[in-house]
């Protein structure tokens, strides 16, 4: 399909804590944008502060979906997030508007724009046994253990899937049992096979230099906590969200629970979330580089970085 029959979409991708959605809103207001939330957390309601998610006053007005529209005890995973998005991009480009699809989850961005296909069936039964298995497992002897099941048959899944994530980690590892093949390894093939996207893209990943990223990072976590982060996470659990939901994976979320349940002390969750904070935006990069057609723009090299995305558009 030629570029001109292709509709267009701008992601703005990049690492936690990078600016993502100051800048996106900027881009926005400029183009005459609506922006599409490529976040795994911000689409849960109550979920604010973990989230870091866009506020009334930060849209400046400008629409954004996939903003608190899936109750905590619900389960969000990429195949959901691929239908809703689709639904969004529709609503905009029948408004003869521009999408703005904003987000650092890699796995569903690269979903979206390559329409990788997530619906063929396991055997069900099979698919049931070996995760009740891996299940029993980890709490036998822990999710390290179950994650360092996984690093040994798929180190690269292993890399990008944080072992708390047991979800992830007990589906890496069933995909595997099930298909003889590694899931990266299968999610590549998906992307290569659709290496041509079906939108007409300017794709833009947002970084900066390491030590400012992180101390960036570190300095979320704290205003978090100040706005009111411990008290969010004590209302989901009385609300009856369990530790286990996908919605409680979000970092932030995981650690406070552990210490809501007295597994932990506050320093320790605290410490891990900004650990835990660094080491997901280095797999987020990670995760970006293998992207082709990307413009990186390190923000601390751009005056004005909404005057660079223009540079690269339409």
């Amino acid at each position: 399909m030629d570029n001109n029959e292709k509709q267009k979409l701008i992601v703005i991708a990049g690492p936690t804590a990078v600016g993502k959605t100051r800048y996106s809103v900027e881009l926005a207001k400029r183009i005459g944008a609506e922006i599409v939330s490529a976040d795994s957390m911000q689409v849960y309601k109550y979920m604010d502060i973990g989230s870091a998610k866009v506020t009334k006053d930060e849209m400046q007005g400008i629409k954004h979906y996939l903003i608190d529209e899936v109750e905590p005890h619900e389960d969000y995973n990429v195949v959901r997030f691929q239908e809703m998005a689709k639904r969004s991009l529709d609503e905009i480009y029948s408004k003869g508007k521009i999408p703005i699809l904003c987000g650092g989850t890699g796995f569903y961005i690269q979903a979206l724009l390559y329409d990788i296909d997530f619906t063929a069936e396991d055997d069900k039964s099979q698919s049931d046994e070996i995760r009740a298995e891996l299940e029993k497992t980890a709490l036998e002897k822990g999710n390290a253990y179950v994650h360092s099941m996984l690093s040994e048959i798929d180190p690269e899944s292993a890399r990008l899937i944080p072992e708390n994530n047991l979800k992830r980690v007990i589906r890496a590892i069933e995909f595997y049992r099930l298909h003889d093949e590694k899931i990266s390894e299968h999610n590549m093939r998906e992307a290569e096979k659709r290496s041509e996207s079906k939108y007409d893209l300017r794709f833009f990943v947002l970084t900066d230099e390491r030590e400012k990223l992180y101390k960036r990072i570190d300095q979320r976590v704290d205003k978090m906590l100040e706005a009111g982060l411990l008290e969010e996470v004590t209302k989901l659990k009385n609300m009856g969200i369990l530790k286990s939901s996908t919605a409680m994976q979000g970092i932030g979320y995981r650690e406070l629970y552990s210490y809501l349940d007295g597994e932990i002390s506050l320093d320790e969750a605290i410490e891990l979330i900004k650990r835990n904070s660094r080491h997901y935006a280095k797999r987020q990069l990670t995760w970006f580089k293998r992207e082709q057609k990307v413009n990186w723009i390190n923000i601390s090299e751009i005056k004005e970085v909404t005057d660079e995305f223009e540079k690269y558009l339409w």
